[in-house]
C-alpha cells in the first residue's frame, strides 16, 4: 500500500505533497511576503531532505557548514546512539566522526575512499539543482536523498523548517486499525506494523516492538523519536 505524503506550508497553513511543496515554496505569495521584510545580507539555500513518504524542506544560510546540517537532521529524524555520518556531494564524501558507538569501524575496515571535513562552508558545495545524499550510522544505515532547491538573498539566524511531512497513516497489518507500535523484526518483511491491542500479543514478543514515528529511522536500532518543535 502507498502511504500518503504531505505537508503543510507553514506560511500559508495549506496542504501539499512532497513534489508540490517544492513547487509551491517558490511562489508561495505569503512567503514572499516575509522575504520582503528581510535585509539582503547573505546567501540562503533552500533544501529538501526525503526518504520514502518522509520529507522536510528546510532554509539554511550559505555560511553554515555541512556539519550545521548534520546536527539539524540528527535533531529531527535520526539520532539514537552518536552513529557515524556522511554526506556524498559531486562523488566527494564529507564525513563526522563522532567517536561514539560507530568510531571502530574505520580500524577494522579502513576508509573507502578519501574524505574532508563536514566542516565545509555550504556556499563553497551547494547551487540550485545539486542532488547529493547524507547517510547516518553505517551499519543499521539510514540513507536521505537531499536536493538544493534554490537560493536567494536575505537574512538568516538559523535553520527554519518551511514544511514537514505529517505522519502518514500507518496501518496495523493485523487488524487495520492505527498503527502505535512497530516490530523491528518483522518490519522489512511488511508485517511489522501493530496497533496497541495486537501489540500485546504480537509474537515476537514486546522486547522487539519500538514506537511508530514521524521519522525515516522509525524501527531502526532503538530510535524512540527526537524533537518535533521545529
Amino acid at each position: 500500500m502507498k502511504l500518503k505524503s504531505e505537508g503543510v506550508c507553514r506560511f500559508c497553513n495549506k496542504t501539499f505533497s512532497a513534489a508540490a511543496m517544492s513547487r509551491h515554496l517558490q511562489s508561495c505569495s505569503e512567503r514572499k511576503k516575509a522575504q520582503e521584510k528581510e535585509e539582503k545580507i547573505g546567501k540562503i539555500f533552500l533544501l529538501r531532505a526525503q526518504a520514502g513518504p518522509f520529507f522536510v524542506y528546510f532554509e539554511v544560510k550559505g555560511i553554515a557548514t555541512l556539519k550545521d546540517i548534520d546536527a539539524f537532521l540528527r535533531r529531527l529524524w535520526l539520532e539514537c546512539c552518536g552513529h557515524l555520518s556522511a554526506f556524498t556531494i559531486n562523488d566527494v564524501r564529507y564525513e563526522l566522526d563522532t567517536g561514539c558507538v560507530d568510531a571502530m569501524w574505520t580500524d577494522f575496515f579502513g576508509k573507502k575512499q578519501q574524505t574532508r571535513s563536514m566542516n565545509t562552508k555550504l556556499y563553497s558545495v551547494l547551487c540550485p539543482d545539486l542532488k547529493f545524499m547524507h547517510e547516518y550510522d553505517f551499519g543499521s544505515t539510514t540513507q536521505l536523498d537531499m536536493m538544493c532547491i534554490s537560493e536567494r538573498q536575505g537574512n538568516l539566524k538559523k535553520i527554519e523548517v518551511l514544511a514537514r511531512n505529517d505522519l502518514p497513516d500507518f496501518v496495523c497489518t493485523s487488524c487495520g486499525k492505527p498503527a502505535k507500535e512497530v516490530c523491528t523484526q518483522c518490519l522489512y518483511e511488511g508485517t511489522g506494523f501493530l496497533c496497541e491491542k495486537c501489540a500485546k500479543k504480537h509474537k515476537c514478543g514486546e522486547d522487539v516492538l519500538l514506537p511508530v514515528v514521524n521519522s525515516p529511522r522509525m524501527g531502526v536500532c532503538g530510535y524512540t523519536g527526537t524533537s518535533d518543535d521545529w
